[in-house]
């Protein structure tokens, strides 16, 4: 197979747009050229990054968990052991009707 397929970098890898015509294992030669948007969309991207409107996204990363599970359910145990009424009746009163 000789030719171009339109690729998008994301999350630092390559992401072809249309599946090559490759045999397994065949091994081939990558040449990365500037290409043109994939849409409309990207165009703006794109256009917006050249003129320093906006910056290329960083991958997302769900925020660290604030307390750890084991931390959690210690904390979970030593509620349940409270001598009076429970956490929840004590919060519904408060709020009334």
């Amino acid at each position: 197979m000789l030719g171009e397929i339109p690729a998008v970098y994301e999350n630092g890898c390559l992401r072809l747009l249309h599946p090559p015509d490759l045999c397994e294992n065949e091994a081939v030669r990558v040449i990365i050229l500037p290409g043109q948007p994939v849409d409309e969309r990207d165009e703006v991207v794109q256009i917006m990054i050249k003129a320093g409107l906006m910056r290329h996204r960083r991958p997302r990363h769900p925020p660290p968990d604030p307390v750890p599970k084991e931390e959690r359910i210690r904390l979970a145990e030593k509620l349940g052991r409270v001598p009076g009424r429970p956490l929840s009746e004590i919060i519904i009163s408060e709020r009334g009707q």
